[in-house]
């Protein structure tokens, strides 16, 4: 990821990626309008119980395609509006780029502007750069640029699953992960068809079976396309062998016979008659020449007629023996064609498929034995995956608890003990892994890898290890959360981090070590936060102040940035209460000068200009 050097009211900032310029929020719950810009680095937002701090995270969740409802619009109003903007001219995340062409969306001069409306009715419209979007795509989009936590999101951090996803980003071990999600998911594929195939082995050999018979049946009958037509014609002929011998022989007679008991000549010997007729009146009279060379083209003609009709007559014959046989085998082309298609084409197409689905059953793919060298060598493979993963997840866990235990000290959270177990569960239809040690075991597996990963945690001296869920209160788990993400602040690249009242449960002691946390994670990224407390908010970049009043006989909101004296007055209200005495003053003055010295102590050295 390209990262920018800015200078914020003294400070370097090297921010990576996006960022978010300005959030516009119109008719909102009980947000009139309000139009905040925000500033590299660390952003607080501060203002008394109730007047709006958690209704801009809700919004911004909406314009990141949260889920909302007709209640968020404004009592009166038509519909709600949200509107993001967002310079990602120098986010150059492959998973990023990834999303916006998945999206079909692209920057308009580096800015990407996200806008959700909510109608009273209901309905919810979305646009990106003015064009209409799903709430899904925002919601994708969303993901890579906004990490919210809000005051209750930090209970996700008690799941495994969510645990597990903390240590392989601390790990490094996510595109390792993947990678052996899509071998887990194949070598599923496999198990299932090899399942498949001994379940259904009785109706699959019956299928077989059938197959079988029917691919010998067709290319035993040796089928020849267009047989059937010609021995149906040659059939008809001998079924009337000898009535045809008979016709051509009496069509001979009349041609060529002899003179019959009354005198009539046959035709062809009248013929020859007449022609010579004509020839003798041809050689007298010029006129008669066509008549009788015509009448000569009728005698040759007919004699050819003639000598055919005598060969047909002597060739033709019945024959019992070639007439059975013939009926033998259109019986049988019939009888094939009524099973397996309408024509001899039709029935070797159906020869031709039954022998494929016949290959298929008996041979290559549902070859069990096969299928089952295939999934052990593809579960063999998987298990050195595995293993090589879950050594890398023991060996990053255990650096995270250390680092973990160092962070939670810093944050005043006593002597706890933190550890992250990384454990598998013995499966017989698992994979086989090897340990560290040598040792093989036969463990489950899923898209997730061979481990179980849980947090454990001993929140006071002496006390046993156990699971987070069991023991954490919900200020424990949110400064937890918090601890993590300064740890991960460098794998991290979501470059927007927002945090909903990270302070609960947190004191003015610890108030100072967790706006130091938030200070060193503004660092490398754009960080909004909602505190209560002084001592977070004096570590602030950008100091905004929200607060309620009435117009027109309604509560509403609004935002303002403060510095200077305003600035200094919020801090002391937030430390001594309104109004603001003199010393509390004093102590905010004092604070925030405290403060401005360990930024200097503590900020990277830069020689670079700003961006």
């Amino acid at each position: 990821m390209e990262r920018r050097n800015y200078r914020v009211n003294g400070h370097w900032l090297r921010l990576g990626g996006s960022m978010l310029l300005e959030l516009a929020v119109r008719d909102f719950a009980i947000i009139d309008e309000v139009r905040i810009a925000f500033v590299p680095g660390l952003n607080a937002l501060t203002g008394e119980t109730g007047a709006g701090k958690s209704i801009l995270i809700d919004a911004l969740g909406a314009v990141l395609g949260g889920r909302v409802g007709a209640d968020v619009v404004r009592t009166g109003a038509t519909r709600a509006q949200i509107e993001a903007t967002f310079d990602v001219s120098t986010d150059n995340r492959p998973d990023f780029a990834a999303v916006l062409v998945d999206a079909g969306v692209e920057p308009e001069d580096g800015l990407l502007i996200l806008q959700r409306e909510v109608q009273a009715s209901g309905r919810s419209l979305a646009r990106i750069n003015g064009r209409m979007a799903t709430a899904s795509t925002l919601a994708r989009i969303g993901a890579s640029l906004v990490d919210i936590h809000g005051q209750s999101d930090h209970l996700s951090l008690l799941r495994p699953t969510a645990q597990l996803e903390v240590l392989d980003r601390y790990a490094g071990t996510t595109r390792d992960r993947q990678q052996l999600a899509g071998l887990v998911g194949d070598l599923r594929l496999l198990r299932a068809r090899i399942a498949e195939i001994v379940e259904h082995a009785r109706e699959r050999e019956q299928r077989a079976d059938l197959l079988r018979f029917q691919v010998d049946e067709i290319a035993a009958a040796a089928l020849v396309v267009g047989e059937d037509e010609a021995l149906a014609a040659e059939r008809l002929v001998l079924a009337n062998a000898e009535r045809l011998a008979t016709d051509a022989g009496a069509a001979h007679d009349l041609l060529a016979g002899h003179e019959t008991d009354d005198g009539a000549l046959p035709a062809l010997e009248a013929l020859r008659k007449a022609a010579q007729f004509a020839s003798d009146i041809a050689a007298v009279d010029e006129s008669a020449v066509a008549v009788s060379e015509r009448l000569n083209e009728a005698l040759y003609l007919v004699q050819d007629v003639t000598a055919e009709l005598r060969d047909y007559r002597d060739r033709i014959e019945a024959d019992p023996v070639r007439l059975a046989t013939i009926e033998e085998r259109l019986d049988e082309l019939r009888r094939l064609q009524r099973k397996y298609g309408a024509t001899i084409p039709e029935v070797t197409a159906f020869g031709d498929r039954a022998a494929r689905e016949l290959e298929e059953l008996t041979g290559g793919d549902s070859d069990v034995e096969q299928l089952r060298e295939r999934a052990s060598m593809l579960a063999r493979q998987i298990g050195e995956r595995a293993s090589a993963l879950s050594q890398a997840r023991s060996v990053a866990g255990r650096r995270l608890s250390r680092a973990v235990e160092t962070t939670i000290a810093e944050m005043n959270m006593g002597r706890s003990r933190f550890e992250v177990q990384v454990s598998q569960r013995d499966d017989p239809e698992g994979v086989p892994t090897v340990a560290a040690d040598g040792t093989t075991r036969t463990v489950a597996v899923d898209a997730s890898g061979a481990d179980e990963v849980l947090f454990l945690i001993a929140p006071n001296a002496g006390e046993a290890l156990k699971p987070l869920a069991r023991v954490a209160s919900g200020g424990e788990t949110a400064r937890l959360m918090l601890a993590l993400k300064s740890i991960l602040s460098e794998a991290d690249e979501t470059p927007t981090l927002v945090f909903d009242e990270v302070d609960v449960g947190v004191g003015g002691r610890s108030g100072q070590v967790v706006g130091e946390k938030l200070w060193g994670l503004a660092r490398a990224h754009q960080v909004l936060v909602i505190s209560h407390l002084a001592q977070i908010a004096a570590f602030a970049e950008q100091h905004l102040r929200i607060a309620k009043g009435e117009s027109g006989g309604r509560v509403v909101s609004h935002v303002e940035p403060i510095s200077g004296d305003d600035r200094l007055w919020e801090l002391a209200a937030m430390l001594d209460g309104q109004p603001p005495t003199p010393a509390s003053l004093r102590n905010a003055e004092a604070m925030v000068e405290r403060v401005e010295q360990w930024k200097h102590d503590h900020a990277p050295i830069s020689g670079a200009t700003g961006g």
